[in-house]
């Protein structure tokens, strides 16, 4: 045994409370290493009746293999280690190490324990998750719906966009095509910034308060979000508060009074007057016109959580994306989630974070984060074809464990957004590339989300190329592709296993498998992104019958069981 491969970490993503009578339990070993891999649990007052069941490998990478078994007990209260058997030979892993025996006797001196499950710990993640399909709208470009707020010098709708240039999208746009979004089928909306900005993109907020007048006022806001609330839509604000603009009028204060503003410990300024050629002041990137805020001072606090208690309880806000989350330190996020979750513990917190997030991801933080490592892998396996079918599913398998099963449920996952090459573009405007990506994209544990004008056939790279006026001329959609999404957001929001299934993989190199099952259903999903035609064979023996979900025909399986899946092509088998 490669014993040196062997972990386990107890309050952590390998041992976690799923619910409150609910413990997660993981392993990991050498890949193909071990023969078996059992838990040995129980209560630790009465360890006398302690149990044995065997885990079930539900994941593997490139090197590891990875065991689960889900422990329900009334009493939270338990005491476990494991039994690793190859061959003839066996050992246990233990709190204290690995040994040849195991005296039952001692164990509450060697075994692993979960003290107690508190309710309060448990991470608890909105109800509504597994039936939302997100559509992301960067707001100036979505549609201009009152022509009355627009800035001057407009640009052309149709004109490639610039850095700074204004088209006029509003909230009012997005009113006005509800109907469209409500058809396209998707269920959740989550809008970039805003609030009062001098920028297209408002992500450099002059008001935490203030709609932008742009944008609308807040009788706007309020019909947005009722009408999307009456169409079954939920609304998801972004809040920036890494930063905010030069123009943030405590900003300005510290810029003539330095150090003897009130405002002066909002900021890190290094000196006692600020500076701004070049800035001695921290911020965000290398943007001097976005000085960072210090969310550790009270009064910044009171102020930003004040912000969001306002939208959130006069607005009936359903969650909150937070921007460039990971440089805020975690004891502000702490507080914002309590701020949040006492008044509607519904409403979803969403961090934007680009790499391994599980810090913020315990419980005590964020619900999710957008899941970029996934965009970055979809963008390797089906645009550019870097890797090939099995080294796509180790990368997932990776991961999937990285976080808690009720964090990897409610993950935000995209294909492209504002902050990206358009996946098309990226795709050299294969459609086929992109079409094989959304079918993974919708079958794939977590949040779908689709960044506006993707379902027609938007291109462009990256920022500003990305952020052009949606294409409203219905003759330049591509239909077919639109269809297409249409049909998978169907599937996804109809098939139970596509929604709560459980997931695991059986690629070849040539060909991805995912299938996900939920009770007695079944879903294999097959994608071919090869220029050659492929086969498998189902080998789910207790199943009939089979229908393909993305064209209608079926056939039983007795008749056929090896599946050809010709180039570039996916497929949702239902197994029945």
């Amino acid at each position: 045994m490669k014993i040196e491969a062997l972990c386990h970490i107890p309050k952590s993503n390998y041992g976690y409370a799923y619910k409150e009578k609910e413990l997660h339990i993981r392993f990991r070993t050498a890949k193909n290493d071990i023969d078996k891999v059992e838990i040995i649990y129980g209560f630790k007052y009465q360890w006398e009746n302690n149990k044995k069941n065997e885990m079930k490998k539900i994941l593997s990478d490139e090197y590891f293999d990875y065991y689960q078994f889900n422990i329900v007990e009334e009493d939270s209260r338990i005491g476990y280690y494991f039994k690793l058997t190859k061959g003839e030979k066996f050992i246990y892993y233990t709190e204290a190490g690995i040994v040849d025996k195991f005296n039952d006797e001692l164990a509450y001196c060697y075994y692993f324990q979960y003290p107690y499950i508190n309710p309060i710990d448990v991470h608890k993640v909105p109800s509504w998750i597994s039936e939302t399909v997100f559509y992301q709208i960067f707001v100036e470009r979505f549609f201009n719906g009152d022509v009355k707020n627009s800035p001057e010098n407009l640009s052309n709708w149709d004109d490639m966009p610039k850095p700074h240039s204004f088209f006029g999208g509003d909230l009012r746009g997005i009113i006005e095509k509800l109907d469209y979004l409500k058809e396209l089928g998707v269920n959740g909306i989550y809008l970039t910034p805003i609030f009062k900005s001098p920028s297209n993109h408002k992500y450099d907020t002059v008001n935490y308060y203030e709609i932008d007048p742009f944008f609308g006022d807040e009788s706007t806001l309020k019909e947005l979000v009722e009408r999307s609330h009456e169409l079954g839509i939920k609304i998801v604000l972004d809040a920036v508060f890494n930063h905010c603009s030069n123009q943030f009028p405590p900003f300005l204060d510290v810029m003539e009074k330095g150090k003897e503003s009130r405002y002066f410990d909002w900021f890190f300024i290094n000196d006692d007057l600020v500076k701004t050629d070049p800035p001695n002041y921290k911020m965000f990137g290398s943007v001097g016109c976005m000085p960072k805020l210090n969310t550790s001072n009270a009064e910044v606090k009171y102020y930003l959580l004040s912000a969001i208690r306002y939208w959130t309880e006069n607005f009936r806000i359903d969650g909150w994306r937070l921007d460039v989350s990971d440089e805020i330190d975690h004891h502000f996020w702490r507080e914002f989630r309590v701020c949040v979750k006492e008044m509607d513990t519904e409403v979803i917190v969403i961090g934007e974070n680009w790499h391994n997030a599980y810090p913020w991801l315990m419980g005590d933080q964020f619900d999710s984060v957008m899941n970029y490592p996934v965009t970055k892998l979809c963008l390797d396996y089906f645009a550019r074809r870097l890797i090939n079918a099995k080294q796509f599913e180790y990368s997932l398998s990776s991961l999937l464990i990285r976080y808690s099963d009720q964090v990897n449920e409610a993950m935000l996952n995209l294909l492209d957004s504002h902050d990206t090459e358009r996946f098309l573009y990226t795709c050299g405007e294969r459609k086929e590339y992109l079409k094989l990506a959304a079918a993974f994209l919708f079958s794939y544990k977590g949040m779908p989300c689709t960044y506006y004008g993707t379902e027609i056939g938007m291109t462009g790279c990256y920022d500003p190329g990305c952020r052009k006026g949606f294409e409203w001329n219905e003759e330049k959609w591509d239909k077919e592709l639109l269809d297409y999404y249409k049909k998978l957001i169907t599937l996804r929001k109809e098939e139970k296993a596509l929604k709560y299934g459980n997931i695991s993989f059986l690629s070849t190199d040539s060909v991805f498998i995912m299938k996900r099952t939920f009770k007695n259903e079944t879903i294999m999903i097959l994608i071919n992104t090869t220029d050659k035609e492929a086969g498998y064979c189902l080998k789910e023996a207790d199943k009939k019958s089979v229908t393909e979900l993305l064209n209608g025909s079926s056939w039983n399986m007795a008749e056929q069981s090896t599946i050809c899946i010709p180039e570039l092509t996916a497929y949702y088998l239902k197994l029945v």
